[in-house]
C-alpha cells in the first residue's frame, strides 16, 4: 500500500473510531472510492464497537461493578491502540480479536 493510498483513507479510518455512528458513516464514505487502510481500520473499529455493545447489553442483565471496569479498560486501551494506529499510518490489528474482525465483518468494502 503505498503513501498516497494511505493518506486519501486516513479521514475515513480516523471517524471510523469515533462511537458506533462513526463505524456506520465511515462505511458510507469508503463506498466510492474503495480505499484500503480505510476499509482495514473501519473493520476493526466497528468490531470495537460491537463487540463493546453486546457485552455491555450482557453486563446490564449481570451486573457486577468489576465487570464494567474490566470492560471499559479493556474497550478503551483496543480502542486507543487503534485509533493511535490509524493516526500514524499503519494497518495494524487490534491485539486479541482484530484479526477475527478482518474476517468476521467482510460485508465491509
Amino acid at each position: 500500500m503505498d503513501k498516497n493510498q494511505i493518506k486519501e483513507g486516513k479521514t475515513t479510518a480516523i471517524v471510523a473510531y469515533f462511537t458506533l455512528l462513526g463505524a456506520l458513516i465511515a462505511i458510507t464514505m469508503n463506498m466510492e472510492p474503495k480505499n484500503e487502510f480505510a476499509r482495514f481500520h473501519t473493520r476493526q473499529a466497528f468490531g470495537l464497537h460491537i463487540m463493546f455493545v453486546g457485552f455491555a447489553l450482557f453486563l446490564s442483565y449481570a451486573f457486577n461493578q468489576y465487570a464494567w471496569y474490566g470492560l471499559y479498560i479493556f474497550y478503551m486501551v483496543l480502542w486507543g491502540y487503534g485509533f493511535v494506529g490509524a493516526i500514524s499510518d499503519k494497518k495494524q490489528s487490534v491485539p486479541l480479536l482484530g484479526a477475527f474482525f478482518q474476517k468476521w465483518f467482510t460485508f465491509i468494502q
